[in-house]
Order: structure tokens, then sequence, then C-alpha cells
């Protein structure tokens, strides 16, 4: 039957080990949704989706398979003859010890040993991860998105047909997160997430001050509009070029392992999934190069353990308590837009109801706190210094801001994993008192009007300002705005322009490529009256005042795909309204609307490229972007 489907609510009601569980039913998939398997009952062995693979000699040529696999894994040698005769240690660990998948998107550090330790079998096997630091700007990022659906694929193919009886998983990028908990949520089956870390903040001798991989991307700006200069001269007393400037910043700007290391996507996911108790206590926040980390993974194997004991599944923890604790967090800190994105198809997976209205009612209730890049000045290794993701729980869930009684995979609640950890050093500036925000509400906004029926997410942190009107001015594809931006043709206006890139959501990409070379080169720059306007997406590196994930996209026919040059648009951030205010010289509501309905009968959908392969596959499964952009979204199969 599907994972833990077949389970009536009645086997586990009272039992010691769901206590934890506030709702009369457990949060299970429903029956016919996935793959059905059977497996042993809570409170007994551990190895309880594997038993039925090992047991007996009912699948010999598995068991055969596993002793040699595991060998060749774990106990390599220069003897070839050693793996024909060895394996698995014994048939007592065959017969009797849980199978833990170990899924790395990948990373160096593995808890590998650490699980052998706790007397467990660990399989390790990989999953694909897509650089969007590298990918930016090319037709690569439209791999990106649609990676994520591929990574949660493969661990619930791997996970369930394997017969794992829990699951380690070790992401390190902006989707690889979302993609191993939506993964979780499908297969149900104890789960422990390691964050890869983040990366240390680089540093440019010529500009004299801390650097990161979005500098490089607001450096081009600079460069192409003629603006960009060193703060210092060589080290031969020379002054700087500003070619060399930019070799500076590119051979400086990621000193070594880890994500991005702003508040950008990755960094924001993992502190939300830490919000949500899906992984260890500072997780998110320690340095991808810290003997912090390399102790994480050595204590997920004991955690890993203690799920398997008590039966926490993911399901358990991925609840709408935990998603209101990662939503709260994310505009505390300053979070990517991405992550609205990844909430809702995290929550989809998990059959948990949630729309872009909560992440508005979220957003109106909840200030903006944190001085952490893109916006601010610090980066998530200054975060860590002054006691890191859990000090900052500590310190929200002290002032009522989070819930700390959701359970987590210590088996122990949310508040009870933070009370032991020192306080935020009383001197640090990274974030504010609850009562001096540097926004009342949250920046994240979502968006409604003729323009974006469907919604639209914006992000605004108000150094932008709220308010912002301008003349529409249309390119079809990334790459057009990009070789404006490049040709140094886009130029402040008086009355202000709003750049519509469109033909680059989900479908219409395909992939919804983010769109951090056109916001960073505005950035660097030093353009000022523009606002950005995409049915793709941004960077978590990207700010200004941009809003993207407009639905409906313009390869459905969405008005995105009708507006064209010099049509007035308003975006109001208080109201949190997208309008066309004028058309054509056309205003008023019903004058406009008629517009845009002429506009619609000589409009045709662009003839979707590719025809073939997993972009075109994704293009043909995926939804919207108010509803995830997933490619699962339920129903049956024909």
């Amino acid at each position: 039957m599907a994972p833990h489907a077949e389970e009536s609510v009645g086997t586990h009601t009272g039992h010691e080990n769901v206590q934890h569980q506030q709702e009369n039913e457990r949060n299970m998939p429903k029956p016919g949704e996935y793959i059905q398997f059977d497996h042993l009952p809570a409170g007994g062995p551990l190895n309880r989706w594997s038993h039925f693979m090992t047991r007996d000699h009912d699948y010999p040529g598995a068991q055969a398979s596993l002793f040699a696999l595991y060998f060749s894994q774990n106990y390599r040698t220069e003897e070839p003859a050693m793996l024909y005769s060895a394996g698995v240690p014994n048939k007592d660990m065959m017969k009797n010890a849980p199978h833990v998948g170990i899924a790395t998107v990948w990373w160096e550090g593995n808890p590998c040993k650490a699980v052998q330790k706790q007397n467990m079998l660990p399989w390790q096997f990989n999953t694909i991860g897509v650089s969007d630091g590298i990918t930016m700007g090319s037709e690569g990022m439209r791999f990106s998105l649609q990676s994520r659906e591929i990574i949660a694929d493969s661990i619930e193919t791997v996970t369930c047909a394997q017969r794992h009886d829990a699951n380690i998983s070790i992401p390190g990028c902006d989707k690889n997160m979302p993609g191993v908990i939506m993964a979780a949520a499908r297969h149900n089956r104890p789960f422990v997430m390691i964050y890869g870390g983040t990366m240390r903040r680089g540093h440019s001798q010529l500009l004299d001050k801390p650097i990161n991989i979005s500098t490089c991307y607001e450096a081009v700006g600079s460069y192409r509009y003629g603006v960009l200069k060193a703060s210092c001269k060589k080290q031969s007393g020379a002054e700087a070029t500003a070619s060399e400037v930019m070799d500076d910043i590119e051979e400086h700007a990621c000193p070594g392992v880890g994500a991005c290391g702003g508040m950008y996507t990755a960094n924001t996911m993992a502190t939300a999934i830490e919000a949500m108790g899906l992984c260890l206590p500072g997780s998110s926040s320690f340095p991808a190069e810290s003997p912090q980390k390399r102790s994480e993974c050595e204590r997920a194997a004991e955690a890993i353990r203690i799920c398997m004991e008590k039966d926490i599944r993911p399901r358990d923890l991925i609840t709408r308590r935990s998603f209101m604790n990662a939503l709260k967090l994310t505009m505390v800190l300053g979070g990517s837009t991405n992550a609205v994105l990844h909430f809702l198809a995290m929550a989809n997976s998990a059959d948990v109801d949630l729309t872009l209205e909560d992440i508005h009612r979220v957003s109106e209730a909840t200030p903006f706190l944190a001085d952490l890049a893109p916006s601010g000045k610090h980066y998530m290794e200054d975060l860590c210094n002054v006691g890191g993701t859990p000090a900052v729980l500590k310190y929200l869930i002290a002032v009522g801001l989070i819930d700390g009684g959701i359970p987590t995979v210590t088996g122990k609640t949310l508040a009870e994993n933070v009370s032991s950890w020192p306080s935020l050093d009383p001197g640090q500036t990274i974030i504010r008192d609850i009562t001096k925000p540097i926004k009342k509400s949250g920046h994240l906004r979502i968006l409604y009007g003729n323009f974006a029926p469907g919604g639209a997410v914006a992000k605004i942190t108000g150094l932008e300002g709220d308010f912002f009107t301008g003349r529409a001015r249309v390119f079809n594809k990334e790459h057009e705005l990009n070789s404006a931006l490049s040709a140094g043709l886009i130029k402040d206006e008086e009355e202000g322009q709003v750049l519509i890139v469109r033909y680059e959501g989900p479908k219409g990409g395909p992939g919804m490529p983010e769109q951090l070379q056109a916001s960073a080169a505005i950035m660097g720059a030093g353009l000022k009256k523009i606002a950005l306007v995409t049915d793709g997406r941004y960077s978590g590196a990207s700010h200004g005042f941009i809003v993207g994930h407009v639905v409906p996209e313009a390869a459905v026919g969405g008005p995105i795909a009708l507006v064209e040059d010099g049509d007035l648009i308003t975006i109001d951030a208080v109201k949190n309204s997208i309008d066309i205010i004028e058309a054509s010289g056309i205003k008023g509501a019903a004058g406009i609307a008629a517009e845009l309905e002429r506009r619609r009968r000589g409009w045709k959908p662009p003839k979707m490229k590719p025809v073939r392969g997993v972009l075109a596959k994704y293009a043909r499964l995926v939804g919207d972007a108010s509803h995830g952009a997933v490619t699962d979204a339920g129903g049956p199969a024909w």
C-alpha cells in the first residue's frame, strides 16, 4: 500500500512514540497516490521496509547484490578477490539491520561511517544538482527549477525501490533542499536533512570590502556602464583598471566550498527548514568548512535512529504549524522570493493546505529584522558568529513570534532544541530588536491586479520605496534585456520604466529561469528609476524593485503577454497590487479591459521549444507558479 497509508488511525492513537501528534489523524499519503509497499508495524524492528527483501530466501539475487555492493562501497581493498567473498559483515546484519539511504546532492563529507556506528547499513546514493551560479543568465538556467523535481523523484525512487527504512539527505543549494523535503513527504520514512553549509565570504583587495557571488553580477553592470572603479591601488602602487577590478572580484568572490553566503535562496531554505524541525539545531548556519558541520554529520546518525525508534515521520513534522514558522523566519531574515515557490511545492507534496493568501497574511504580520545580504551588509558566516539560527529562533520563540512547541527530528520540541544554545550576542547588529524593525511588515509581497490576476511575488525591503509607476518596456526573453543592458541601452528616464521580461515562466521558459544577471546589472549600473517584472523568477541575491512569478504567465496568454511598450504600470506594495492603468492611451478599468481583450484576439501562443527532452516534458507537466510550479499536483494519471 502507499507508504504508511494502510495503517489506520487506531493503530497508533495514544502510542507513546507519537504523543507529539496534535491532530486526531496523522497526515498520510492517500491510498493509490504512490506505489504500495508492505512494511512492518511501528514499535518493533527498525528494518520495516527492507525486511520484505532480506527475509528468508524470497529475493536471493537482491541479497547477493547487497553483499557485494555493500562491500565495494565500504570495505575497498587492493585485492579484487575480496570483492567476491565479503560484503555485508554477517547474516545477522543482512536480516536485521535497517537500511538507511544517504542521498547526497554532492558534498564531500557524509555520515555513512556514523550510520555504521549505529549498527545500521548505510547506502550512499546520489542525485543531481544544478549550479545557479554557473548557469545564471545562460540557457543552462532553464534546467535549474526542474532539477527540484528530478531530485525529489530520484530520492523517492531509490528509497522506495531499495526499500530503505530511513533517509538522510545532504543538499547544498537552492532547489536541492525543497527537493529532498518533497521526496521525504512522498516516501514518508524517517528522515533527517543535513544542510551542506554556507560559503565563507570573499574579500576584494581592490574594492577593500567583503564580496560574494552577487558582487560579480553587480560589478558587471558597473563595468558595462563605466562606473566600476577601484578603492585602492594595486600592490605596485599603480591605479587598477576596471578590467583588473573585475578580475579581482572573480578570483576572490567564492573563497571555498558551500552555498552562496548571503540570505539568498539556499540559506533562506536552510533556515526555514531548521525552523520546521527537519534538521539538527545549527545546521543552517554552520559554514560548510567548519568543524561544527563535520560534528553535525556524526550526530545525524543518532538523530535518524531516534526518528526510527520513535516513528517520527516527515509528515509528522511538515505541518501547517511548521510552515508558519518557516514563513515567519523567512520574513524576519529577508529571505528569497524563491521561498514562496518552494514552500508551496513542499506543502503540495505533504498534502498541507498552504496558499499565497497564507503567505500574504504572514508577511503583513511579521517584521523584517535582519541586516543580511543582499539588501544588507552581513552574511550567514557573520550570523553564525553571533549565535546562528538557533539563537535567532530562541529569541523569536521568547517574543512569541515562532512556535517552539512543534516536534523535531531530535524527538524534542523546537524550543527544547534551542534552550541550551547561547542567546544572541547583545552587541550584535545583524538581528534588530523586534520593537525596532527595518520594516514593520514582511518584505515579500503577494500582488494581484489586472496585470497578474493569479498573483505575483514582489521583494520590497522598504529601501526601494513602496510604490512605483512607470512606462512598460517589453522584452520577450531574458536574453533580450541582457543584450540591451550589455550595450548600455537601458537608462534612467524621468517618468520611470517597468522592464517586463516575459515568456520565461514555468511553461514558457521553459523552466522559469532566475534573472539575477539583469537585476544585478541594474543595481551595479546605479539605475534608480527602474522596476523589473517577469513571469520568470529572481535569484535570492536579486534586490531592487522586483516582481516575479506573474500568473497567468505569458505562454498561456496571461495579461503579461498582452502588454505593449508605453503602457503605464503601477506597483503598490502597500495595497499589494500590480495594475495596467493606461493602455494605448486608454484609462479606466473598463476601457483597459476592452483594450486587452482586443489585443488578445490578435495574440497567438508561441510555439513551444523544446519539443523533446526533459524541458519539454517539464513544460507539459508543470503547473503555475502560484501553486509552486509542481509536476505532481495530483489527480488520475489517465
